[in-house]
């Protein structure tokens, strides 16, 4: 029977003073503090760098040992190197380094590096979205395929419709998916946007004209002239179609030059404050879904203003009717907000047309003697 071998003989290392490692008061990861207490224990922490969403696990007991080794992780210098938290990034202290709990997500930035918490990743997700985004939305598809959680899925869908879009296309040729449903004469996408916004404007003075059956009888024929005078003004505007179209001018456009839309708020804001947008000009289902905005009349439309006309032809004594006014309350953005559906308020907005410019001004005649 054979005899067993006896173990290798191994060299015991002689071990070192923990003051060897510890700066006198710096209370360092395995260093020893005044009147010779016991070192830190080491704790765990989750280190990143600030351009890498790639985690690190880093053991250490003090604040600048751990920066000492995530900066030998990171390859960053240790002059000028600091950590901060990932969630809002606040700096690390060493005061506040000792309240950390173990597993902590950490940043480490190297000199003239920020963090600005969870934005500064969501910063880097939009960079790299639109800078890979048809491999992203290949991505998000396959996913989606056998996704089963309602919320995951929406969050999907919306990816890919959001970043799924051909926005800077405008003829018929570059997108022709764009324009399945609509008729075969709009060439191009901005002829069609400006068709949709001279649609609204037409329906509108179809409204006007129709209230002429509640205009007392002896003031219908004052009424129609003035409609009259507001359809010459519309055309003479191309009905305002100008609104919609992204190859307008800056200051009578309500887009950008790429077709992006802001909702402007609800009747009594001065501003969204879901910061709703859309660009119809990027695929289908935006172009349809833009159908829902509404362009509101601040001064209600059936409410305040076309009563209030009526009711200037009735009572005119006279007076001329500042028919002009009441143009600029029902067909332009002295008047309008486009609004997403869900800033569109439909209860009673309780104002009322100016009193004051209801009437022309009558000219003064000043005689000369």
């Amino acid at each position: 029977m054979a005899t067993p071998r006896p173990p290798p003989r191994t060299r015991a290392r002689p071990s070192r003073p923990a003051a060897a490692h510890a700066r006198p008061g710096s209370g360092g990861s395995g260093g020893g503090r005044a009147g010779g207490s016991m070192a830190e224990p080491l704790r765990a922490f989750r280190l990143r760098g600030c351009g890498s969403p790639q985690k690190f696990g880093v053991a250490a007991g003090s604040l600048r040992g751990l920066l000492r080794k995530g900066c030998r992780l990171l390859q960053l210098p240790l002059p000028g190197s600091r950590l901060c938290l990932y969630e809002d990034g606040t700096e690390v202290t060493e005061s506040y380094f000792r309240a950390l709990p173990p597993q902590t997500e950490l940043v480490l930035l190297g000199p003239g590096e920020t963090w600005r918490g969870c934005a500064s990743d969501i910063e880097g997700f939009l960079a790299a979205f639109y800078n890979q985004r048809d491999a992203v939305v290949e991505a998000a598809r396959q996913l989606l395929t056998d996704e089963q959680a309602p919320r995951r899925q929406r969050l999907l869908a919306d990816l890919i419709h959001n970043l799924n879009e051909n926005s800077l296309a405008e003829d018929k040729e570059d997108d022709k998916k764009w324009f399945e449903g609509l008729e075969s004469r709009f060439k191009n996408k901005s002829s069609y946007m400006r068709y949709s916004c001279e649609s609204r404007m037409r329906s509108y003075m179809k409204e006007v004209s129709s209230f002429i059956s509640n205009v007392h009888p002896t003031a219908r024929d004052a009424y129609k002239r003035i409609i009259d005078l507001m359809s010459d003004k519309l055309r003479s505007v191309k009905y305002n179609g100008c609104y919609f179209d992204r190859r307008e001018e800056e200051a009578v456009r309500l887009c950008t030059a790429e077709g992006w839309f802001s909702c402007q708020g609800p009747f009594d804001r001065d501003d969204c404050p879901c910061k709703h947008s859309i660009n119809p000009y990027g695929n289908r289902e935006s172009r349809i879904l833009f159908s829902t905005w509404n362009l509101d009349h601040i001064i209600e439309k059936k409410r305040a203003v076309v009563p209030e006309l009526a009711e200037a032809v009735k009572t005119r004594d006279g007076r001329e009717v500042n028919w002009e006014y009441f143009y600029q309350l029902l067909f332009t953005v002295d008047n309008l907000k486009l609004v997403h559906i869900a800033c569109h308020k439909k209860t009673n907005h309780n104002l009322s047309c100016d009193k004051t410019k209801i009437y022309r001004k009558r000219k003064q005649n000043h005689k000369i003697s």
